[in-house]
């Protein structure tokens, strides 16, 4: 009976201890239910937004990072004494205390003060772009590294990078050419005028560096959200200011103004910009004289405005005009070798006057329907009206030099051994819109980010061509009639045929969609953290009624090691979808079967992140195969580039790089970056035809050849410096070298272009800074910073090649005459910021 009696309390006891912990364990859920919210913006002195700054609870396990625009949002406990901790690398942390009632919405403006004032930070980046296959550039470096092209300039030094043409903003990535990279502003892809041939004509790039708050490069094995380029992806986001603000820059190659504000609200803001450039000056640095005329024009504005918490509506404007006039006047060029040393001289007639006009317009709606969906709906808008007009008439003289060492008369010309001429004409017109309509969804749930969206497409293109060339060699025309049109060539075959001949009169309308669904998902192992991503893109044109389905995978893994390193692999389908130029043969027909260039591509990759002298840095290395079918072969000269509108290749890309970047000088970030790749093509029946003297003839399949991008090494650095205690004085210098092009389709390794290299500096004096106030009466008392800055561009004056006129002496022996880039210029600039 006692035992029973015994029994029953231990059961009671055990029943009270449930109880009691359950009621615990509901007391602490309604306790910790009663929540606030702490959300705001993070900003430097400057007014521009941090990614990825840290945002935690002192004490607890509380914590988020800011995106892009500097926004973040925290839900912390109400009623409680906390400290909201706010970092970023390089800057001075800051601390809030706080006690908010349940329910209650606390918003906070954050500046962060560098801790070096006069210094960048150091991109090391964060975890998740680390395990992401991106790469985060601090656009601050878009404003000092000496540049003729434009921001693009910025990613020219980066291992998968390659460009050999300072006067274009264009540029090739991992083998690939310039059709092959996307652009995107604020999730509206960027395109850009279709008939440039050269990079006098090409003006800006549409990438205003004033505007800029972020920006994101990934040269391959990107996520299904951006598209289907088979080569990289830049992603540029616009700022949202918080205060008036602005900037003047001008230098002799032309002025920009920048104005960014709110209103009295907060509710209105906008970022706008107008830029003018010219290159006239650089331009008579080249071997072509005459009377150069470029003149370029933009305007960009990037507006919001707040119409609740949860709905805001924008519009990103771009209005662009470019003329390009050209009065050839002479050339003389030297080249060759000690054994045979040549001269060409040549003098002109006629005139050249093109005319690029570019307008983008698009309106962005973004819902937040909670904390976890977030609904964008884009309408957009592109026109381009292009002129392009030329009638010149080139007659040469070849000679050759005296090449005897030790003679008088050494470098001379001591014989002629060809005459002739040339005459280039050309009306081509093009008026082309593209109008878009797209839906992006986000979706986040517990640990996985789900993204969506849907684009529709309408394109039409009005192009009239009406080109042709005559080559007159030592009295004979080169070439044959050239018309793809019979009822074209002459009834009288005695008239003399023409080198090449386009006329055409296209009118093409088409309609695109495109769809994509992907998930990211996060993992915290004991071991190690793992970032998993997979998705779909959905592709169907109507010009040639193609459905595509591109796969993509990419994993990221961060082992729990006393190392930080992180280890990436991607992997998908690439298929790119063909816009207007590829669709053209070379005889001018329209190709309706026509097939999206596709691209299979595997990367490996790793991310070092470690300290040196104390300070930090960060090596990068990338390993990569790209299997390329359906391909388009094509040729480029400078940077035209013209298809055979043709599927009739397949080929390759491989290739390993390499980046180390971080704190070489003390607080500033500076970069050295290699890559070594290869990249061949096999074009169907490419053939050549051996003659022998006893009149037997040999035919010869190329198989693999070396595709026009295929350049082999890249080395670049971009390095910044200053003087100690005197910081104020700072230089920049930035170092490309690419071994060169093929010249032509062969199965021999030459010949190639030289190799391409080019140093260009950049010294600064700070003027003014934000700290240091100036008397009542000084004009530049109310700009924040004012900069003065020497370049010089090309320092060491080296002629790097763009291409080649060939011409022929009396033997009919022919000669490829270089045409070389811009010579050393010395360029003045001032930037004052308000």
């Amino acid at each position: 009976m006692q035992h029973k009696v015994i029994e029953n309390d231990r059961y009671f006891m055990e029943l009270k201890r449930i109880v009691v912990f359950i009621c615990i364990f509901l007391t602490s859920i309604v306790v910790f239910s009663q929540t606030a919210v702490v959300r705001g913006y993070v900003y430097d002195n400057n007014s521009k937004p941090f990614h990825f700054a840290n945002i935690s609870v002192s004490g607890l396990k509380i914590g988020t990072a800011s995106d892009n625009t500097g926004y973040f949002e925290l839900v912390v406990p109400a009623e409680k004494n906390l400290i909201i901790e706010i970092s970023y690398l390089g800057y001075e942390p800051e601390n809030y205390e706080i006690n908010l009632k349940p329910d209650q919405i606390r918003e906070l403006k954050i500046v962060l003060k560098e801790s070096v004032n006069f210094l960048p930070e150091t991109n090391i980046g964060s975890t998740s772009d680390r395990l992401g296959n991106i790469n985060r550039i601090n656009p601050e470096i878009s404003l000092k590294i000496p540049t003729i092209g434009g921001f693009e300039d910025i990613l020219k030094s980066l291992p998968s990078v390659s460009s050999n043409n300072e006067l274009s903003s264009q540029y090739n990535v991992r083998g690939g050419n310039f059709d092959e990279n996307l652009i995107f502003v604020n999730d509206v892809e960027i395109l850009r005028p279709i008939l440039i041939r050269s990079g006098q004509q090409e003006g800006m790039s549409f990438i205003n560096s004033d505007m800029v708050s972020s920006v994101i490069f990934s040269a391959g094995g990107f996520e299904s959200k951006y598209g289907d380029k088979m080569s990289s992806v830049l992603d540029i986001k616009y700022r949202k200011p918080t205060e008036f603000g602005g900037s003047v820059t001008a230098s002799l190659l032309g002025s920009n103004i920048h104005l960014e504000g709110t209103s009295k609200n907060h509710l209105f803001k906008y970022n706008t910009g107008f830029r003018y450039k010219t290159t006239r000056y650089v331009l008579s640095s080249m071997d072509m004289k005459g009377k150069y005329d470029p003149s370029y024009l933009d305007f960009q504005t990037y507006l919001s405005y707040d119409f609740s918490e949860k709905f805001e509506l924008s519009f990103l404007g771009n209005i662009s005009k470019n003329k390009y006039s050209f009065i050839p006047d002479d050339r003389e060029t030297s080249w060759g070798t000690l054994n045979e040393a040549l001269k060409i001289m040549m003098y002109f007639e006629g005139q050249e006057k093109d005319k690029f006009n570019n307008m983008t317009g698009a309106f962005t709606g973004n819902y937040k329907v909670s904390k976890n969906l977030e609904l964008k709906f884009i309408t957009s808008a592109y026109y381009t009206q292009e002129e392009e007009t030329f009638d010149i008439l080139g007659q040469y003289f070849l000679n050759e030099l005296d090449k005897q060492l030790g003679s008088d008369n050494m470098g001379d010309s001591v014989a002629n051994i060809g005459i002739g001429s040339y005459l280039e004409h050309a009306r081509n017109y093009l008026d082309g819109y593209v109008l878009s309509f797209k839906h992006i969804g986000d979706y986040k749930i517990e640990n996985h980010n789900i993204l969506w969206g849907v684009q529709y497409n309408y394109e039409t293109f009005d192009y009239s061509v009406h080109e042709w060339n005559m080559i007159d060699s030592a009295g004979y025309s080169l070439g044959s009639y050239g018309y793809s049109d019979e009822n074209l060539i002459p009834a009288n075959r005695e008239i003399v045929p023409l080198f090449m001949t386009d006329i055409a009169k296209i009118d093409i309308v088409s309609n695109r969609i495109n769809a994509f669904v992907q998930d990211s998902y996060m993992i915290d192992l004991k071991k190690c953290d793992l970032s998993i991503g997979g998705g779909l893109r959905f592709n169907y044109w109507d010009f040639n009624n193609e459905f595509l389905v591109s796969p993509r995978l990419n994993l990221g893994i961060k082992p729990d090691w006393e190392k930080d390193i992180v280890f990436r692999f991607s992997s998908g389908l690439y298929h790119q979808t063909p816009f207007f130029k590829e669709i053209r043969r070379l005889d001018g027909t329209l190709n309706y079967d026509i097939k999206s260039q596709s691209s299979y591509q595997i990367v490996l990759g790793s991310d070092y992140v470690f300290k040196a002298w104390n300070r930090p840095f960060k090596l990068v290395t990338e390993v990569y195969y790209k299997y390329l079918y359906n391909l388009i072969p094509y040729d480029v000269d400078n940077v035209r580039i013209r298809y055979y509108g043709e599927n009739m290749a397949t080929g390759y890309s491989t290739g390993i790089e390499a980046k180390i970047n971080g704190e070489f000088v003390p607080g500033t970030e500076s970069w050295f970056s290699v890559a070594v790749m290869q990249t061949m093509e096999d074009i169907e029946n490419d053939f050549y035809v051996n003659k022998y003297a006893d009149g037997s003839t040999d035919t010869v399949y190329l198989g693999l050849i070396p595709r026009p991008t295929d350049q082999r090494v890249n080395f670049g650095i971009f390095f910044q410096d200053y003087i100690p205690k005197h910081e104020t004085w700072q230089a920049y210098i930035s170092i490309l070298f690419g071994t060169g092009l093929p010249v032509e389709k062969t199965d021999k390794p030459y010949p190639r272009f030289k190799p391409y290299r080019r140093v260009d500096l950049g010294i600064s004096k700070q003027l003014k800074s934000s700290e240091r106030s100036l008397p009542e009466g000084n004009p530049f008392r109310f700009f924040k910073d004012i900069w003065l800055s020497l370049e010089v561009f090309n320092l060491l004056d080296i002629n790097n090649e763009i291409s080649y006129t060939y011409v022929t002496d009396i033997r009919g022996w022919e000669y490829g005459v270089p045409n070389y880039l811009t010579g050393r210029r010395i360029n003045l600039k001032i930037i004052a910021k308000f």
